[in-house]
Protein backbone atom coordinates (compact mmCIF):
# COMPACT_ATOMS: atom_id res chain seq x y z
CA UNK A 1 0.00 0.00 0.00
CA UNK A 2 1.36 3.47 -0.88
CA UNK A 3 2.47 5.67 2.05
CA UNK A 4 -0.42 8.08 1.41
CA UNK A 5 -3.00 5.30 1.63
CA UNK A 6 -1.43 3.94 4.81
CA UNK A 7 -1.58 7.43 6.40
CA UNK A 8 -5.20 7.84 5.33
CA UNK A 9 -6.15 4.46 6.84
CA UNK A 10 -4.32 5.29 10.05
CA UNK A 11 -6.18 8.57 10.39
CA UNK A 12 -9.45 6.84 9.63
CA UNK A 13 -8.72 4.20 12.31
CA UNK A 14 -7.87 6.91 14.85
CA UNK A 15 -11.12 8.74 14.15
CA UNK A 16 -13.04 5.47 14.71
CA UNK A 17 -11.28 4.87 18.01
CA UNK A 18 -12.04 8.41 19.17
CA UNK A 19 -15.63 7.96 18.12
CA UNK A 20 -15.93 4.70 20.01
CA UNK A 21 -14.43 6.24 23.13
CA UNK A 22 -16.81 9.18 22.84
CA UNK A 23 -19.77 6.86 22.44
CA UNK A 24 -18.74 4.87 25.50
CA UNK A 25 -18.37 8.05 27.51
CA UNK A 26 -21.80 9.21 26.37
CA UNK A 27 -23.35 5.91 27.39
CA UNK A 28 -21.69 6.10 30.82
CA UNK A 29 -22.87 9.66 31.29
CA UNK A 30 -26.37 8.67 30.24
CA UNK A 31 -26.41 5.80 32.69
CA UNK A 32 -25.15 8.07 35.43
CA UNK A 33 -27.80 10.67 34.57
CA UNK A 34 -30.49 8.00 34.67
CA UNK A 35 -29.26 6.76 38.04
CA UNK A 36 -29.16 10.30 39.32
CA UNK A 37 -32.68 10.93 38.06
CA UNK A 38 -33.94 7.84 39.85
CA UNK A 39 -32.11 8.88 43.01
CA UNK A 40 -33.56 12.39 42.83
CA UNK A 41 -30.31 14.33 42.26
CA UNK A 42 -27.33 14.79 39.93
CA UNK A 43 -24.98 11.83 39.76
CA UNK A 44 -21.90 13.97 40.25
CA UNK A 45 -23.20 15.21 43.64
CA UNK A 46 -23.37 11.76 45.20
CA UNK A 47 -19.65 11.52 46.01
CA UNK A 48 -19.72 15.08 47.39
CA UNK A 49 -22.68 14.31 49.62
CA UNK A 50 -21.01 11.13 50.82
CA UNK A 51 -17.82 12.99 51.65
CA UNK A 52 -19.81 15.60 53.60
CA UNK A 53 -21.58 12.87 55.51
CA UNK A 54 -18.27 11.22 56.37
CA UNK A 55 -16.89 14.56 57.53
CA UNK A 56 -19.96 15.18 59.69
CA UNK A 57 -19.72 11.74 61.23
CA UNK A 58 -16.02 12.24 61.86
CA UNK A 59 -16.68 15.58 63.55
CA UNK A 60 -19.39 13.98 65.71
CA UNK A 61 -17.04 11.18 66.71
CA UNK A 62 -14.30 13.66 67.64
CA UNK A 63 -16.74 15.77 69.67
CA UNK A 64 -18.08 12.65 71.38
CA UNK A 65 -14.57 11.49 72.21
CA UNK A 66 -13.71 14.93 73.57
CA UNK A 67 -16.85 14.95 75.69
CA UNK A 68 -16.02 11.50 77.01
CA UNK A 69 -12.54 12.63 78.03
CA UNK A 70 -13.76 15.77 79.76
CA UNK A 71 -16.83 14.29 81.46
CA UNK A 72 -16.35 13.07 85.04
CA UNK A 73 -16.36 9.33 85.52
CA UNK A 74 -19.27 8.17 87.65
CA UNK A 75 -18.38 5.39 90.04
CA UNK A 76 -20.84 3.50 92.25
CA UNK A 77 -20.54 4.13 95.96
CA UNK A 78 -18.63 1.37 97.74
CA UNK A 79 -20.77 -1.01 99.70
CA UNK A 80 -20.09 -1.44 103.37
CA UNK A 81 -21.23 -4.09 105.79
CA UNK A 82 -20.03 -2.21 108.85
CA UNK A 83 -22.73 -2.05 111.50
CA UNK A 84 -23.45 1.37 113.01
CA UNK A 85 -21.94 1.99 116.45
CA UNK A 86 -24.39 1.26 119.27
CA UNK A 87 -24.38 1.43 123.07
CA UNK A 88 -22.93 -1.68 124.66
CA UNK A 89 -22.71 -3.30 128.08
CA UNK A 90 -19.78 -3.50 130.47
CA UNK A 91 -19.70 -6.01 133.32
CA UNK A 92 -17.52 -5.08 136.30
CA UNK A 93 -16.61 -7.23 139.27
CA UNK A 94 -14.02 -7.73 141.99
CA UNK A 95 -13.99 -11.35 140.81
CA UNK A 96 -13.78 -11.20 137.01
CA UNK A 97 -14.15 -14.97 136.70
CA UNK A 98 -17.78 -14.54 137.77
CA UNK A 99 -18.58 -12.46 134.69
CA UNK A 100 -20.39 -14.44 131.95
CA UNK A 101 -18.29 -15.11 128.87
CA UNK A 102 -18.61 -12.81 125.90
CA UNK A 103 -18.87 -9.53 127.79
CA UNK A 104 -16.42 -6.67 128.12
CA UNK A 105 -14.84 -6.78 131.56
CA UNK A 106 -14.04 -3.95 133.95
CA UNK A 107 -11.93 -4.78 137.00
CA UNK A 108 -9.31 -3.32 139.32
CA UNK A 109 -5.69 -2.67 138.45
CA UNK A 110 -4.66 -2.07 142.08
CA UNK A 111 -6.02 -2.02 145.62
CA UNK A 112 -7.43 -4.86 147.68
CA UNK A 113 -9.19 -6.45 144.72
CA UNK A 114 -6.50 -6.08 142.07
CA UNK A 115 -6.79 -8.67 139.30
CA UNK A 116 -3.79 -10.36 137.77
CA UNK A 117 -3.14 -9.26 134.17
CA UNK A 118 -2.32 -12.86 133.26
CA UNK A 119 -5.82 -13.93 134.33
CA UNK A 120 -7.27 -11.44 131.83
CA UNK A 121 -5.37 -12.75 128.81
CA UNK A 122 -7.54 -12.81 125.69
CA UNK A 123 -10.21 -10.53 127.19
CA UNK A 124 -11.08 -6.92 126.50
CA UNK A 125 -10.53 -5.24 129.86
CA UNK A 126 -11.22 -1.76 131.19
CA UNK A 127 -8.75 -1.36 134.06
CA UNK A 128 -9.87 0.69 137.10
CA UNK A 129 -7.49 2.51 139.42
CA UNK A 130 -8.91 2.07 142.93
CA UNK A 131 -6.58 4.45 144.83
CA UNK A 132 -5.56 7.10 142.28
CA UNK A 133 -1.93 5.95 142.03
CA UNK A 134 -1.93 4.61 138.45
CA UNK A 135 -2.87 7.09 135.68
CA UNK A 136 -2.09 4.36 133.16
CA UNK A 137 -5.41 2.71 134.05
CA UNK A 138 -8.44 3.58 131.93
CA UNK A 139 -10.64 4.75 134.82
CA UNK A 140 -10.42 5.94 138.41
CA UNK A 141 -12.88 4.90 141.15
CA UNK A 142 -14.11 8.07 142.89
CA UNK A 143 -16.52 6.97 145.63
CA UNK A 144 -16.56 6.84 149.40
CA UNK A 145 -13.79 4.53 150.62
CA UNK A 146 -11.74 4.93 147.43
CA UNK A 147 -10.61 8.13 145.68
CA UNK A 148 -12.04 11.54 146.61
CA UNK A 149 -13.44 13.91 143.94
CA UNK A 150 -10.31 16.06 144.24
CA UNK A 151 -8.08 13.00 143.96
CA UNK A 152 -9.94 11.86 140.85
CA UNK A 153 -9.48 15.29 139.26
CA UNK A 154 -5.73 15.19 139.98
CA UNK A 155 -5.57 11.67 138.49
CA UNK A 156 -7.34 12.91 135.33
CA UNK A 157 -4.94 15.85 135.03
CA UNK A 158 -1.91 13.52 135.23
CA UNK A 159 -3.36 11.11 132.71
CA UNK A 160 -4.24 13.80 130.17
CA UNK A 161 -0.90 15.54 130.67
CA UNK A 162 0.81 12.31 129.63
CA UNK A 163 -1.63 11.76 126.73
CA UNK A 164 -3.47 14.98 125.75
CA UNK A 165 -5.32 13.21 122.90
CA UNK A 166 -6.53 10.38 125.14
CA UNK A 167 -9.40 10.28 127.61
CA UNK A 168 -9.72 9.99 131.38
CA UNK A 169 -12.73 8.09 132.78
CA UNK A 170 -13.98 9.02 136.24
CA UNK A 171 -16.37 6.58 137.91
CA UNK A 172 -18.46 8.17 140.65
CA UNK A 173 -21.83 8.07 142.36
CA UNK A 174 -24.56 10.28 140.99
CA UNK A 175 -24.64 12.03 144.36
CA UNK A 176 -20.91 12.83 144.10
CA UNK A 177 -20.93 13.90 140.45
CA UNK A 178 -21.27 17.65 141.00
CA UNK A 179 -18.32 17.72 143.43
CA UNK A 180 -16.18 15.71 140.98
CA UNK A 181 -17.08 18.04 138.11
CA UNK A 182 -16.12 21.11 140.16
CA UNK A 183 -12.80 19.49 141.06
CA UNK A 184 -12.08 18.73 137.37
CA UNK A 185 -12.76 22.32 136.37
CA UNK A 186 -10.10 23.38 138.87
CA UNK A 187 -7.45 20.72 138.29
CA UNK A 188 -7.69 19.93 134.56
CA UNK A 189 -6.70 22.54 131.94
CA UNK A 190 -9.75 23.86 130.10
CA UNK A 191 -8.45 22.57 126.73
CA UNK A 192 -8.40 19.03 128.14
CA UNK A 193 -11.63 18.98 130.14
CA UNK A 194 -13.60 17.69 127.14
CA UNK A 195 -11.45 14.54 127.29
CA UNK A 196 -12.86 13.61 130.71
CA UNK A 197 -15.53 10.89 130.45
CA UNK A 198 -18.06 10.30 133.23
CA UNK A 199 -19.09 6.83 134.37
CA UNK A 200 -22.01 7.36 136.73
CA UNK A 201 -23.50 4.87 139.19
CA UNK A 202 -27.34 5.06 139.10
CA UNK A 203 -28.54 1.53 140.03
CA UNK A 204 -32.21 1.71 139.03
CA UNK A 205 -32.17 -1.84 137.66
CA UNK A 206 -33.28 -0.53 134.26
CA UNK A 207 -30.80 -0.06 131.39
CA UNK A 208 -30.21 3.65 130.74
CA UNK A 209 -27.54 6.30 130.33
CA UNK A 210 -27.70 9.36 132.58
CA UNK A 211 -27.68 12.51 130.41
CA UNK A 212 -24.21 14.02 130.33
CA UNK A 213 -22.48 10.75 131.15
CA UNK A 214 -20.70 8.39 128.77
CA UNK A 215 -21.64 5.28 130.75
CA UNK A 216 -24.11 4.48 133.52
CA UNK A 217 -23.91 1.62 135.99
CA UNK A 218 -27.58 0.71 136.35
CA UNK A 219 -27.41 -2.75 137.93
CA UNK A 220 -25.73 -3.84 141.16
CA UNK A 221 -25.50 -7.60 141.68
CA UNK A 222 -23.83 -9.95 144.10
CA UNK A 223 -21.33 -11.22 141.52
CA UNK A 224 -21.06 -8.36 139.05
CA UNK A 225 -22.50 -4.97 138.11
CA UNK A 226 -23.72 -3.94 134.66
CA UNK A 227 -23.27 -0.61 132.90
CA UNK A 228 -24.47 0.69 129.56
CA UNK A 229 -21.77 2.62 127.69
CA UNK A 230 -22.09 4.89 124.70
CA UNK A 231 -19.99 4.30 121.56
CA UNK A 232 -16.41 5.49 121.98
CA UNK A 233 -16.38 5.05 125.76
Amino acid sequence: MPPTARLTDALRGRRKAVALIGAAAALAAGAGSASAALAGGPAQQAPIQHAATVAAVSREQVQHASADRSAPISRPAPETNAAPARPYEIYDSVTPSAIPAGHEVATYADGSFAASPSSMTGKKVLWIDANGSDPRAAAVDAEPGDVTPGGAASWAAQKLHADPSGQAIIYTMRSEWSAAQAAVRTAVPSAEQSHVRWWIADPTGVPHVVPGSSATQWYWGSNYDISTATPGF
